[in-house]
């Protein structure tokens, strides 16, 4: 007899579950505890101590508050053709992220800023807080944002800016902070 297909997600996740073997429960504490332990060679029990979890080593981050001010806003960004204010993550975070509002200047010069390019990361997302941008991305082709819009870029996908609204304001969330972007020939 053949086996049946599960008909969801949730049956299907259901089956795995009671086909894996049981799980106990992780500890509760973050202290070394004894443990026995079956000892391959002779097959008999003995204690053994448990293996801390890997985890990677980060500096603590720190609280960064940053309010809305115009002169705050600065040309010492990516683009020639924008204004950036700063949130001050990359420094809280030690380099982890970076997170900036975008002013684009307008109006929109689309021999400046259409141009084919990518961003060697591990994490980008834009969101729109004004205006409307319009953009290529690999695999999605042309699409208009508008205010409340929001999207995202997975690491190395090629994009370009095609056209903007001269009050656009967007909202850069990027892992990590420091990156190298790679413009490419249309």
């Amino acid at each position: 007899m053949a086996k049946q297909k599960p008909k969801s997600r949730a049956a299907a996740k259901s089956a795995a579950l009671k086909k894996s073997p049981a799980r106990k429960p992780a500890a509760k504490s973050s202290a070394r505890k004894s443990v026995k332990a079956k000892d391959r060679r002779t097959g008999r029990k003995s204690k053994a101590r448990a293996a801390p979890a890997a985890s990677r080593v980060r500096r603590k981050q720190r609280v960064a508050i940053s309010h809305h001010r115009d002169e705050d806003f600065k040309a010492d960004g990516l683009r020639t053709y924008a204004m950036y204010r700063d949130l001050g993550i990359s420094d809280a975070t030690h380099g982890l992220a970076q997170a900036h509002v975008i002013r684009l200047i307008g109006p929109c010069n689309p021999t400046e800023v259409s141009k084919l390019h990518f961003h060697d990361v591990e994490f980008q997302m834009v969101y729109v807080l004004k205006g409307w941008i319009k953009t290529y991305i690999e695999g999605q082709g042309e699409t208009l944002m508008k205010q409340g819009s929001s999207w995202t870029q997975p690491p190395r996908i090629r994009h370009m800016v095609m056209d903007y609204s001269d009050d656009v304001e967007l909202l850069e969330v990027i892992l990590p902070a420091e990156f190298k972007t790679v413009e490419l020939a249309a």
